[in-house]
This record gives structure tokens, sequence and C-alpha cells, in this order.
């Protein structure tokens, strides 16, 4: 009776193991220009708003889509992210007023489209305004 009990406490911490295991801590904070070298990774990515674009078209029940240029701005941009308003339907002229010219932080995944890194932050909670050093 006790090997039951002990066989099933351990299918029962070896099945509990892998939730314990992904609790892990914040993901690794890299720079804008660093994106590149982790594609598929979730990481925090930080730097520098040089740059913003409103989508022509939108998504239905998310609006236009703005891109978020970090530290280059195009035709060469070393990292962007997409964002949208801050509820569906929402003015895209107030997600640029709110990056324009700031140091911000973007959580999520890293995917690839021409050779550029970017992180779909659907939710604004995703995005992080930095202090700004004096």
């Amino acid at each position: 009776m006790t090997t039951i009990k002990i066989l099933i406490v351990t299918i029962c911490m070896a099945g509990l193991s892998p939730i314990a295991v992904s609790q892990s801590s914040t993901p690794p904070r890299i720079s804008a220009s660093d994106a590149k070298n982790h594609p598929g990774e979730t990481v925090t990515v930080c730097g520098k708003v040089v740059d913003t674009k409103i989508s022509k078209y939108g998504l239905a029940g998310r609006g236009k889509p703005v891109n978020v240029d970090l530290d280059q701005p195009e035709p060469h941009p070393v990292f962007f992210f997409v964002t949208f308003g801050s509820q569906a339907g929402a003015n895209p002229e107030e997600v640029q007023a709110a990056y324009q010219g700031k140091s911000v932080c973007v959580t999520g995944k890293i995917t690839v489209v021409a050779s550029t890194p970017y992180i779909m932050a659907a939710d604004r909670s995703q995005i992080k305004i930095q202090a700004e050093d004096k």
C-alpha cells in the first residue's frame, strides 16, 4: 500500500513540476539593437522611440495599428513594436503622443519580418515608459 502512495505522489510531483518551472522570473532585458539575436524568445526590449506610423487600415475590434520604431527610424529600423489605442477603436494619435521621444520597454515574443525584429504588443500593459535620467 505504501508503494502505491509513493508512486501516486511521485506522479503528481512529476506532473506539477513543469508548472512550477514555467513560473520563471521576468524576461531578460535587451537593447533594441540586440533584438535581432533573439528571434522567437520572450524578452523585454528597451530603447528610445524615434518614429511612429499609423497604418492606413485598421483591424476589426482593435482599430488602426501603430508601428513604433526604437533607436533607429525607417528606412533602416533596428527594432519596432506594434500596438493599438488604449481601447478598441481608440484614437491612434493618442498612442503617438504617449510614446513619441520617450524611452520605453516592451515585453513580448520577438518575431522577424523583412529582417527587422518586432514585438506585437496588442495589450498596452506590455509597454512601460522609462523614467528619464536627468
